[in-house]
């Protein structure tokens, strides 16, 4: 191990409030009197539930929520495999029923104000491919809703492609993504290792089904008539021009029909592309998971099997069984009832890691020490010890890291290392850890996110400097993101991790990574959030991180930070914020409240414990006390989890643009984004703010 990234035993602490430092000045005691006995029951409690919904295995596993292009796109791709009678097609139907909102749409998050056009429009095709006839209520409400907001004409390039795929769209009218970019050089700007992990292991399918022009179309009787009220011979189907489109957009605009007519003249069995199709499948079949999923997430499991399967891999293929049998594991697929979802992700090791945390902040190792023992060797076991992705670009860094998913070895990510080291950090003084490598396993990790960082000094999740921001601008990129550059709150992860390790303050990586967070601060004080909705997540993250590195907390910038979380308290003592902060200004650190992001805006202000947020901190602790059900659980029905937020480059941007919703082609109703509910938010982060809150307490009396 380097000099730079040795862990040092940090002498006391963790990532919250020190638990043996005293600090009897720290608050008028009055402040916190009537609370200690609510707080203790309400830990305890707490605890207890969450400790039922451990695996007999070690580990915790929540849902993971997103929206109806999931279940859609299951329903439309067993129909394209020519597995239309299969017994998961009509369960995914119901869920789809279950989903679709009053007016006929489908949304993109719970509460959003406005239905999206790509959810309602694949969730419509995949019902009519179920037989649901044109008339039915909830498909003619769904009709009605897409005509009302201009029909088919600005759907995003996923949403094409799946029409494309069942006959209702020439290909011809789809971005295109040409086979060879598998040669491209990795120095090359549009390399696919300059893609975004995500996009990356979507495109190489995505790719040579687009090469093929593979379509199986629905029946005649079942075809989407309705959504081209004027006729299919009079419809538009270029991709609509985007306010603000700079000479590039337009460059590629006009590659991408050169690339077509090459397509459909010379290249169609072309030699050379026929060789780079091969190459592609071979790069599928290497990438397969373990659990039969690629790449962690639901596109490119589900383009895989569709590009295999028009490659004539028969359904008896073990890349391809395995593949499909995935459907049916409890990791990937929810049932209810006679409904069924198949989750976009899962999240064991991001819920296991979260869960220590929790417990070890509650002192709870006095109750469930043997569980929490299991669940450190789970953990311990899952560090990824194998070369991915991120090696091609880093090849001779060593493996450390870890992944979010059950199985997902090619990509590990900074944020789950990082978190994975503070969990292991409670661990690592304990003679039966030590011989069992708890050591070498921080060393290695430590040493891996150190290889890992941007040269801007934050991290990206999955890739050193992933920030191309010309690829943004290429029409198949119009979906979201497709870049993964740094952000502050995987950073500030980072920074607790090595402030927690008793890492020197001095490392040259802490002090980049310090420099980036605070350049990174908004003018009013918060910090945006990348993967949590939204500043309140973002500034969550990073007050417990300064504090962890032992950074001044009287600072002028952190008591902004402060002042904006009070700010923003609302009058029930929580703190909430809409998805819809992502577009606008008015939503930013506003929405209904929240366990989780009350616990994020708590356990920020106890990081910095200055004494005028005492009160603040009292009713934000209240609030979840009084919030608590009767078995020790929180409900939360809103989505705080951050996919992408739909900008495109992957990081934030100025909201006081006035052509920003038609240069994103998204609203408040975030078309382009993708949004997440992570089941067991809800109990992980109000357990440590409370806990560490106990502790301030505590220490004040």
């Amino acid at each position: 191990m380097n000099s730079e990234s040795r862990p040092l035993r940090k002498q006391a602490g963790t990532s919250g409030p020190d638990k043996t430092e005293s600090r009897p000045d720290s608050a008028p005691a009055a402040a916190f009197r009537g609370i200690d006995n609510s707080l203790t029951h309400t830990i305890s409690s707490a605890c207890k539930w969450l400790m039922e919904q451990q695996k007999p295995d070690g580990h915790w596993v929540g849902s993971v929520a997103s929206n109806a292009s999931m279940e859609a796109e299951w329903c439309l791709a067993l129909w394209f495999l020519g597995l239309e009678d299969h017994p998961l097609r009509p369960r995914l139907g119901k869920a789809l029923l279950e989903m679709q909102r009053e007016d006929g749409s489908w949304g993109i998050y719970y509460g959003a104000g406005n239905g999206d056009i790509n959810a309602t429009v694949e969730s419509y095709a995949a019902l009519r491919s179920l037989g649901y006839a044109a008339d039915d209520p909830a498909l003619s409400r769904a009709s009605t809703w897409i005509a009302s907001k201009g029909g088919l004409r600005n759907v995003r390039v996923f949403t094409r492609y799946w029409l494309a795929l069942i006959g209702e769209w020439p290909w011809e009218k789809t971005p295109n993504l040409p086979p060879e970019i598998i040669w491209f050089p990795n120095k090359f700007v549009f390399s696919i290792y300059n893609f975004a992990q995500w996009a990356r292991a979507t495109l190489v399918p995505l790719a040579i089904l687009s090469a093929r022009r593979s379509s199986r179309p629905l029946r005649p009787e079942d075809r989407l008539d309705a959504l081209f009220p004027a006729g299919r011979e009079n419809f538009d189907y270029e991709l609509p021009p985007r306010d603000g489109q700079d000479l590039w957009a337009t460059f590629f605009r006009k590659t991408d029909r050169a690339l077509h007519w090459l397509q459909t003249k010379f290249l169609k069995r072309n030699t050379m592309r026929e060789a780079a199709i091969r190459h592609m499948l071979e790069w599928i079949i290497r990438h397969q998971d373990a659990d039969g999923g690629w790449g962690g997430i639901q596109p490119p499991w589900v383009y895989g099997l569709m590009a295999l399967h028009g490659e004539d891999y028969q359904f008896h293929h073990p890349v391809m069984a395995k593949g499909l049998a995935a459907l049916d594991d409890p990791g990937w697929r929810y049932d209810r009832g006679d409904a069924s979802w198949v989750q976009a992700t899962n999240s064991p090791v991001w819920d296991t890691m979260l869960a220590l945390m929790a417990l070890h902040d509650a002192d709870a190792e006095t109750d469930f020490s043997p569980e929490m023992d299991k669940a450190l060797g789970w953990l311990l076991e899952r560090q990824v010890r194998v070369k991915g992705d991120w090696s091609i670009k880093l090849p001779d860094l060593e493996p450390g890291g870890w992944a979010f998913e059950y199985a997902n070895d090619r990509y590990p990510d900074t944020d789950d290392t990082a978190v994975a080291l503070i969990a292991l950090a409670a661990c690592r003084d304990r003679e039966e850890w030590k011989s069992r490598g708890v050591e070498a396993a921080i060393t290695r990790g430590v040493n891996w996110l150190v290889g890992m960082q941007s040269t801007c000094g934050g991290w990206g999740a999955f890739d050193k400097d992933n920030n191309r921001a010309l690829l943004s601008k290429i029409p198949f990129c119009d979906f979201g993101e497709a870049l993964d550059p740094p952000s502050v709150d995987v950073t500030a992860h980072v920074l607790e991790a090595f402030g927690v390790l008793g890492l020197p303050r001095d490392m040259p990586a802490l002090q980049r990574g310090l420099a980036y967070i605070r350049a990174e601060q908004e003018p009013d004080g918060p910090w945006f959030g990348r993967w949590g909705v939204n500043y309140l997540y973002g500034t969550g993250a990073v007050l417990p991180a300064l504090a962890a590195i032992g950074e001044d907390m009287t600072q002028p910038y952190i008591g902004k930070a402060c002042d904006w979380l009070v700010a923003h308290q609302q009058e029930n003592g929580g703190w909430g914020e809409s998805c819809a902060s992502y577009m606008e200004i008015a939503s930013i650190g506003r929405g209904p409240t929240t366990p989780s992001q009350t616990a994020w805006a708590l356990m920020g202000l106890i990081a910095a414990n200055r004494k005028q947020d005492h009160e603040a901190i009292v009713r934000g602790c209240r609030y979840l006390i009084d919030l608590q059900q009767a078995d020790g659980h929180w409900d939360e029905k809103e989505f705080t989890g951050t996919g992408f937020p739909g900008y495109g480059v992957g990081q934030t941007i100025k909201l006081d643009d006035p052509a920003l919703t038609s240069r994103l082609q998204q609203g408040a109703e975030l078309s382009r984004a993708f949004m997440l509910r992570y089941d067991l938010y809800r109990q992980f982060f109000p357990i440590m703010a409370l806990s560490r809150a106990a502790r301030l307490f505590k220490s004040s009396t």
